[in-house]
Protein backbone atom coordinates (compact mmCIF):
# COMPACT_ATOMS: atom_id res chain seq x y z
CA UNK A 1 0.00 0.00 0.00
CA UNK A 2 1.32 3.55 -0.98
CA UNK A 3 2.00 5.79 1.88
CA UNK A 4 3.47 9.36 1.98
CA UNK A 5 6.95 9.47 2.18
CA UNK A 6 7.20 13.04 1.72
CA UNK A 7 5.05 15.95 2.84
CA UNK A 8 5.66 19.68 2.50
CA UNK A 9 3.76 21.98 5.21
CA UNK A 10 3.07 25.46 4.50
CA UNK A 11 6.45 25.74 2.30
CA UNK A 12 7.17 29.15 1.89
CA UNK A 13 10.08 31.58 0.45
CA UNK A 14 10.41 34.50 0.14
CA UNK A 15 13.43 36.95 -1.89
CA UNK A 16 13.13 40.53 -0.64
CA UNK A 17 9.33 41.46 -0.84
CA UNK A 18 8.47 38.46 -3.68
CA UNK A 19 6.74 35.36 -2.39
CA UNK A 20 8.32 33.05 -4.71
CA UNK A 21 6.50 29.72 -3.34
CA UNK A 22 3.61 30.41 -1.27
CA UNK A 23 2.74 27.92 1.28
CA UNK A 24 2.37 24.88 -0.66
CA UNK A 25 1.01 22.20 1.77
CA UNK A 26 1.86 18.20 -0.56
CA UNK A 27 2.40 14.98 0.50
CA UNK A 28 4.00 12.30 -2.44
CA UNK A 29 3.24 8.78 -1.80
CA UNK A 30 5.32 5.56 -2.44
CA UNK A 31 4.47 3.98 -5.78
CA UNK A 32 3.61 7.20 -7.48
CA UNK A 33 4.45 9.69 -10.18
CA UNK A 34 3.74 13.11 -9.79
CA UNK A 35 3.65 15.56 -12.47
CA UNK A 36 4.70 19.47 -11.43
CA UNK A 37 3.10 22.35 -13.43
CA UNK A 38 2.68 25.32 -14.23
CA UNK A 39 3.65 28.06 -16.31
CA UNK A 40 7.07 30.17 -16.25
CA UNK A 41 7.90 31.39 -13.06
CA UNK A 42 4.99 29.39 -11.48
CA UNK A 43 7.75 28.18 -8.82
CA UNK A 44 8.33 24.81 -9.66
CA UNK A 45 12.11 24.52 -9.54
CA UNK A 46 11.96 26.62 -6.77
CA UNK A 47 9.99 24.28 -4.99
CA UNK A 48 12.15 22.07 -6.16
CA UNK A 49 15.31 23.47 -4.62
CA UNK A 50 13.11 23.78 -1.55
CA UNK A 51 12.62 20.17 -0.88
CA UNK A 52 15.98 19.32 -2.18
CA UNK A 53 18.15 21.98 0.27
CA UNK A 54 19.41 24.11 -2.16
CA UNK A 55 17.26 27.04 -0.64
CA UNK A 56 16.45 27.50 2.74
CA UNK A 57 13.03 27.88 3.21
CA UNK A 58 11.17 31.23 4.74
CA UNK A 59 8.12 29.23 6.46
CA UNK A 60 7.07 25.59 6.50
CA UNK A 61 8.28 22.20 7.09
CA UNK A 62 9.71 19.25 4.84
CA UNK A 63 9.57 16.17 6.28
CA UNK A 64 11.02 12.52 4.71
CA UNK A 65 9.71 9.20 6.04
CA UNK A 66 8.52 11.02 9.06
CA UNK A 67 11.70 12.96 9.83
CA UNK A 68 11.87 16.87 9.81
CA UNK A 69 14.67 17.75 7.27
CA UNK A 70 13.71 21.50 6.72
CA UNK A 71 16.98 22.55 8.37
CA UNK A 72 19.20 19.80 6.81
CA UNK A 73 21.91 20.33 3.95
CA UNK A 74 21.66 19.17 0.44
CA UNK A 75 24.09 16.48 1.84
CA UNK A 76 21.83 15.26 4.70
CA UNK A 77 19.20 14.63 2.80
CA UNK A 78 20.53 13.26 0.27
CA UNK A 79 21.87 11.13 2.87
CA UNK A 80 18.36 10.27 4.27
CA UNK A 81 16.98 9.16 0.40
CA UNK A 82 16.19 12.56 -1.59
CA UNK A 83 17.93 12.14 -4.95
CA UNK A 84 17.95 14.95 -7.48
CA UNK A 85 19.43 14.24 -10.96
CA UNK A 86 21.24 17.61 -11.24
CA UNK A 87 23.18 17.22 -7.64
CA UNK A 88 25.19 14.59 -9.37
CA UNK A 89 26.08 16.02 -12.56
CA UNK A 90 29.69 16.17 -13.37
CA UNK A 91 30.55 15.01 -10.35
CA UNK A 92 33.55 14.19 -12.07
CA UNK A 93 34.20 15.41 -15.13
CA UNK A 94 37.78 14.05 -15.27
CA UNK A 95 36.54 10.67 -14.95
CA UNK A 96 35.11 8.20 -17.19
CA UNK A 97 31.00 7.62 -17.32
CA UNK A 98 31.67 3.98 -15.61
CA UNK A 99 34.12 5.23 -12.82
CA UNK A 100 31.38 8.27 -11.84
CA UNK A 101 29.08 5.61 -11.75
CA UNK A 102 31.15 3.17 -9.34
CA UNK A 103 31.55 6.44 -7.01
CA UNK A 104 27.96 6.84 -5.99
CA UNK A 105 27.33 3.05 -5.88
CA UNK A 106 30.63 2.82 -3.38
CA UNK A 107 29.45 5.86 -1.31
CA UNK A 108 26.38 4.16 -1.94
CA UNK A 109 27.84 1.39 0.28
CA UNK A 110 29.16 2.45 2.84
CA UNK A 111 32.75 2.99 1.42
CA UNK A 112 33.46 6.40 1.33
CA UNK A 113 33.55 8.67 -1.80
CA UNK A 114 37.00 8.78 -2.71
CA UNK A 115 38.09 8.99 -6.68
CA UNK A 116 41.40 7.90 -5.40
CA UNK A 117 40.73 4.15 -4.05
CA UNK A 118 38.79 3.13 -6.77
CA UNK A 119 40.69 0.32 -8.91
CA UNK A 120 41.36 -3.00 -7.38
CA UNK A 121 39.95 -2.55 -3.70
CA UNK A 122 36.27 -1.76 -5.51
CA UNK A 123 36.51 -4.63 -8.30
CA UNK A 124 33.26 -5.75 -7.00
CA UNK A 125 31.43 -2.46 -7.76
CA UNK A 126 32.26 -2.30 -11.52
CA UNK A 127 29.70 -5.02 -12.20
CA UNK A 128 26.79 -3.28 -10.61
CA UNK A 129 28.20 0.10 -12.06
CA UNK A 130 28.32 -1.72 -15.65
CA UNK A 131 24.94 -2.84 -15.19
CA UNK A 132 23.59 0.44 -14.54
CA UNK A 133 25.80 1.98 -17.58
CA UNK A 134 24.15 -0.50 -19.78
CA UNK A 135 20.49 0.53 -18.44
CA UNK A 136 21.18 4.54 -19.56
CA UNK A 137 22.52 2.88 -22.79
CA UNK A 138 25.98 4.56 -22.43
CA UNK A 139 28.10 1.13 -22.83
CA UNK A 140 29.73 2.71 -25.68
CA UNK A 141 30.48 5.64 -23.45
CA UNK A 142 31.77 4.03 -20.81
CA UNK A 143 35.28 4.78 -20.62
CA UNK A 144 34.73 7.96 -22.35
CA UNK A 145 35.53 11.15 -20.31
CA UNK A 146 32.62 12.71 -18.97
CA UNK A 147 33.13 16.63 -19.86
CA UNK A 148 33.55 15.07 -23.49
CA UNK A 149 29.90 13.61 -23.60
CA UNK A 150 27.68 14.90 -25.83
CA UNK A 151 24.70 17.15 -24.13
CA UNK A 152 22.20 14.42 -24.20
CA UNK A 153 24.83 11.44 -23.18
CA UNK A 154 25.53 13.86 -20.16
CA UNK A 155 21.70 13.58 -18.94
CA UNK A 156 21.54 9.87 -19.56
CA UNK A 157 24.74 9.85 -17.21
CA UNK A 158 22.50 12.06 -14.67
CA UNK A 159 19.73 9.53 -14.19
CA UNK A 160 22.22 6.45 -14.24
CA UNK A 161 23.92 8.60 -10.85
CA UNK A 162 20.51 8.81 -10.02
CA UNK A 163 19.78 4.95 -10.28
CA UNK A 164 23.13 4.21 -8.56
CA UNK A 165 22.16 6.55 -5.68
CA UNK A 166 18.54 4.87 -5.22
CA UNK A 167 17.04 7.31 -2.98
CA UNK A 168 13.47 6.76 -1.79
CA UNK A 169 12.34 9.69 -4.30
CA UNK A 170 13.18 10.96 -7.36
CA UNK A 171 13.25 14.23 -8.41
CA UNK A 172 13.36 14.97 -12.03
CA UNK A 173 13.18 18.67 -13.74
CA UNK A 174 12.51 18.46 -17.22
CA UNK A 175 15.04 15.48 -17.76
CA UNK A 176 14.99 15.58 -21.30
CA UNK A 177 15.47 19.57 -21.98
CA UNK A 178 18.15 19.45 -25.23
CA UNK A 179 17.61 15.95 -25.83
CA UNK A 180 17.18 14.98 -29.25
CA UNK A 181 13.69 13.06 -30.27
CA UNK A 182 16.37 10.10 -30.52
CA UNK A 183 17.82 10.38 -27.20
CA UNK A 184 14.75 11.46 -25.65
CA UNK A 185 12.80 7.89 -25.21
CA UNK A 186 15.64 5.91 -23.40
CA UNK A 187 15.48 8.65 -20.26
CA UNK A 188 11.78 8.44 -20.27
CA UNK A 189 11.61 4.51 -20.36
CA UNK A 190 14.32 4.89 -17.59
CA UNK A 191 11.63 7.15 -15.66
CA UNK A 192 8.68 4.54 -16.16
CA UNK A 193 10.89 1.73 -15.22
CA UNK A 194 11.28 3.34 -11.60
CA UNK A 195 7.95 3.87 -11.46
CA UNK A 196 6.97 -0.10 -12.42
CA UNK A 197 9.14 -0.69 -9.12
CA UNK A 198 6.30 1.17 -6.95
CA UNK A 199 8.42 1.26 -4.17
CA UNK A 200 10.19 4.43 -4.94
CA UNK A 201 7.99 8.35 -4.92
CA UNK A 202 9.12 10.11 -8.08
CA UNK A 203 8.37 14.17 -8.55
CA UNK A 204 8.50 15.15 -11.79
CA UNK A 205 8.65 18.93 -13.47
CA UNK A 206 7.91 18.79 -17.26
CA UNK A 207 6.26 20.87 -19.99
CA UNK A 208 5.52 18.04 -22.29
CA UNK A 209 1.76 16.67 -22.09
CA UNK A 210 2.84 13.69 -23.94
CA UNK A 211 4.86 12.75 -21.28
CA UNK A 212 3.32 13.89 -18.64
CA UNK A 213 0.16 11.83 -20.42
CA UNK A 214 2.03 8.73 -20.13
CA UNK A 215 3.92 8.97 -16.90
CA UNK A 216 1.92 10.99 -14.47
CA UNK A 217 -0.75 9.71 -11.96
CA UNK A 218 -1.79 12.70 -10.49
CA UNK A 219 -0.75 16.45 -11.59
CA UNK A 220 -0.25 19.10 -9.26
CA UNK A 221 -0.15 22.83 -10.90
CA UNK A 222 1.73 25.74 -9.25
CA UNK A 223 0.42 29.41 -10.05
CA UNK A 224 2.42 32.32 -8.31
CA UNK A 225 4.18 30.29 -6.31
CA UNK A 226 0.93 28.31 -5.04
CA UNK A 227 -0.75 25.09 -5.14
CA UNK A 228 -3.52 25.85 -7.97
CA UNK A 229 -4.89 22.20 -7.95
CA UNK A 230 -4.00 18.55 -7.09
CA UNK A 231 -5.36 15.22 -8.04
CA UNK A 232 -5.60 12.65 -11.19
CA UNK A 233 -4.65 14.04 -14.21
CA UNK A 234 -8.19 14.28 -16.19
CA UNK A 235 -9.62 16.05 -13.50
CA UNK A 236 -7.12 18.59 -12.78
CA UNK A 237 -7.17 19.37 -16.52
CA UNK A 238 -10.86 19.70 -16.28
CA UNK A 239 -11.01 21.53 -13.31
CA UNK A 240 -12.26 25.22 -12.93
CA UNK A 241 -9.17 26.54 -10.86
CA UNK A 242 -7.04 25.49 -13.33
CA UNK A 243 -8.90 27.11 -16.28
CA UNK A 244 -9.19 30.12 -14.37
CA UNK A 245 -5.57 30.22 -13.76
CA UNK A 246 -4.59 29.69 -17.39
CA UNK A 247 -6.63 32.85 -18.20
CA UNK A 248 -9.10 30.45 -19.77
CA UNK A 249 -7.22 29.36 -22.12
CA UNK A 250 -7.04 25.75 -22.51
CA UNK A 251 -4.86 23.53 -20.03
CA UNK A 252 -3.66 21.16 -22.63
CA UNK A 253 -2.77 24.05 -25.35
CA UNK A 254 -1.46 26.68 -22.09
CA UNK A 255 1.76 24.05 -20.86
CA UNK A 256 1.92 22.90 -24.22
CA UNK A 257 3.09 26.04 -24.83
CA UNK A 258 4.71 27.42 -21.57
Amino acid sequence: MSHAILETTDLTVRFGGHVAVDHISCSFNTGELTAIVGPNGAGKTTYFNLISGQIPASEGRVMLNGHDISRMSVAQRTHLGIGRAFQLTNLFPNLNVLENVRLVIQSKAGRGFNMFSMASTHDDLTTPAMEIVDRVRLTDQAHQIVSELSHGDQRKLEVALLIALDPLVYMFDEPTAGMSVDEAPVVLDLIADLKHRKDRSILLVEHKMDVIRTLADRIIVLHNGALAADGEPAEVMASDVVQEAYMGRDLEGALANV
